[in-house]
């Protein structure tokens, strides 16, 4: 069994990876994965990884979800997308599973990560400078896709998964030579996540990226000295390149309506159209909601239909979606866990400023302030319910619930 576990932790390691190829193979095994820790939970009849306040919360949480999508005008349909949720949670609790019995993971996990940030972003310039990435999928638009291809998420992989990158970075054995590589890493993957075109994957790096300073210990310097050098970088490149100023500067000015004294709009038209129309079907079902998946059904019905764009497969935005397809009930558990994060930062600020025992650990603000953009409400998002976006989030939660409620927590290992 044993052996069993640590070749898993080995696949588990390599996500990051497979996260790069597409949904399929991550959530094959993500779903192998939520067999398998079923199994052997209930075979060792060993229910410690269930008994916490995380997996009871998010466990209600499934359930209202079933709940939501069984009282839906189109169940079935619903619950495509409900009913296999419970394996997302399960892989958080898996990935603390695997941790717990081969810390190696964790080592293993920030190479991983090390070698697909250095060769995304090495394509990703080769991309933005020749045009072509080195596999010959080309810039689209003003867009950088690097091995993405036609899915134009470099930006969201990069940004989402810094913070985790990050906190690795602060456990693993280092030299001055490892800090200096990891250092130029950050700059280039600030500039890089900046010339992908993605503003909201900017956003998410810039708040992860003010969090981690506020909060931190050790290494707050080097972060700050990269944070600085990139957005210098950012403020020459804008300046002298007219499509980045357009896509990230004058083009978001615009589309909310702020340079003129006319409509206001919430990030776009297009986005507007969504939220507003989303926001219909909550006050329509406002406890309830018309079930996951819903939104992509209902949008089009114009009951609820507002502005020129009102149809699409989600309104963009993790609370409004939650909102409009499971009601004010399934908000609040999101939202619950945005109040955790603000919870913390406030008990760490606390500490800080009664100069007494850190909260958290220096790891755990880094894993905290992935969650953080995960939750944050004010932003533009995917799908709730995508498939690789809730791999991208529930993995690094895998490894803040290990430092929180293990016994066997990895001590924290300051710079020599």
């Amino acid at each position: 069994m044993f052996q069993i576990n640590k070749s898993l932790s080995y696949i588990a390691a390599f996500l990051p990876l497979l996260l790069i190829t597409g949904p399929f193979l991550p959530d094959l095994i993500v779903s192998f994965f939520f067999i398998y820790f079923l199994i052997i939970t209930f075979k060792k009849k060993n229910f410690f990884y269930f008994n916490n306040k995380f997996f009871k919360t998010f466990f209600l949480f499934y359930l209202f979800i079933i709940i939501s999508s069984l009282i839906s005008d189109n169940i079935f349909f619903s619950l495509k997308s409900s009913f296999f949720y419970i394996r997302i949670v399960i892989f958080s609790l898996f990935v603390w599973f695997l941790i717990e019995h081969n810390q190696n993971l964790l080592n293993i996990t920030y190479y991983v990560l090390l070698i697909c940030f250095s060769c995304l972003v090495i394509d990703g310039y080769i991309q933005y400078f020749f045009g072509y990435n080195v596999l010959g999928f080309p810039i689209s638009g003003n867009r950088l896709s690097s091995f993405f291809g036609d899915e134009l998420i470099l930006g969201s992989y990069l940004s989402r998964f810094f913070p985790l990158l990050f906190a690795l970075f602060l456990i693993v054995k280092k030299n001055k030579y490892d800090t200096i590589f990891i250092g130029i890493l950050f700059i280039l993957v600030d500039v890089m996540i900046y010339l992908s075109g993605e503003r909201a994957s900017f956003f998410f790096l810039n708040l992860s990226t003010i969090f981690m300073i506020v909060f931190l210990k050790d290494y707050k310097k080097l972060r700050i000295f990269t944070f600085i050098i990139s957005l210098i970088a950012v403020f020459f490149l804008t300046l002298n390149i007219d499509r980045l100023k357009n896509r990230m500067v004058i083009a978001p000015i615009k589309s909310m309506g702020l340079n003129n004294s006319g409509d206001k709009y919430i990030f776009t038209k297009k986005h507007d159209s969504h939220i507003k129309t989303a926001f219909n079907m909550f006050l329509d079902k406002p406890i309830l909601g018309h079930g996951p998946k819903m939104f992509r059904v209902k949008c089009s019905d114009p009951k609820y239909a507002v502005g020129i764009s009102p149809c699409s497969t989600h309104p963009h935005n993790f609370y409004v979606q939650l909102l409009a397809e499971t009601g004010v009930i399934g908000f609040s558990f999101l939202f619950s866990a945005f109040c955790y994060v603000l919870y913390c930062a406030y008990r760490q600020l606390k500490s800080i400023v009664l100069k007494k025992k850190r909260y958290l650990t220096d790891y755990q603000v880094c894993l905290l302030a992935g969650i953080l953009i995960t939750v944050w409400p004010f932003s533009p998002n995917g799908n709730f319910f995508n498939n690789w976006l809730a791999i991208v989030y529930s993995f690094p939660i895998g490894f803040y619930l290990q430092s929180i409620y293990s016994k066997k927590i990895r001590r924290y290992k300051k710079p020599a």
